[in-house]
């Protein structure tokens, strides 16, 4: 149990308290720009990691849902997926990478277009499936500002 804890919390960010899935996807931002910095070119790797990170959050969040209850607060795996599928295929450079995190904090925390109703589905498909989401409208957007050179 005590490896679910640490993988749906992303080393203990969660425990944070209120804005820990802001603090997680900043974290995010942070790890794929040192490890990614110079890259644009799509790799394997990101795109891996991604999916994998994805799968074992349903596992995790499943697994902790049995001790802290549906999509508690302190599970952010969920912003961690979420905000590596908007930065996959995206340029890493600070700009894009802010506008990236800016883009899916929004779609995160508003919602719409049918985000909200991901949240609905069981245990840990539930918890993901909104952030993945949000992710891939943030990702959408952050492409469409990439393709027309907005900055």
């Amino acid at each position: 149990m005590i490896f679910h804890k640490i993988i749906s919390t992303s080393l203990g960010i969660g425990y944070i308290g209120k804005g820990a899935g802001t603090y997680a996807s900043i974290f995010t931002c942070l790890l794929w720009y040192f490890f990614q910095t110079g890259e644009y070119e799509p790799k394997l790797a990101p795109v891996l990691i991604t999916l994998l990170l994805t799968m074992q959050g349903v596992k995790s969040a499943n697994e902790v849902e049995v001790l802290w209850g549906k999509d508690h607060n302190r599970v952010v795996i969920d912003e961690v997926a979420g905000m590596c599928i908007t930065l996959l295929f995206v340029p890493v450079e600070i700009k894009y990478i802010v506008a990236g995190l800016v883009l899916f904090r929004f779609f995160d925390i508003v919602k719409p277009l049918g985000i909200r109703k991901l949240e609905k589905w069981p245990g840990g498909w539930g918890v993901m499936a909104d952030d993945v989401l949000a992710g891939i409208y943030a990702n959408i957007v952050l492409q469409i500002i990439i393709f027309f050179n907005i900055f």
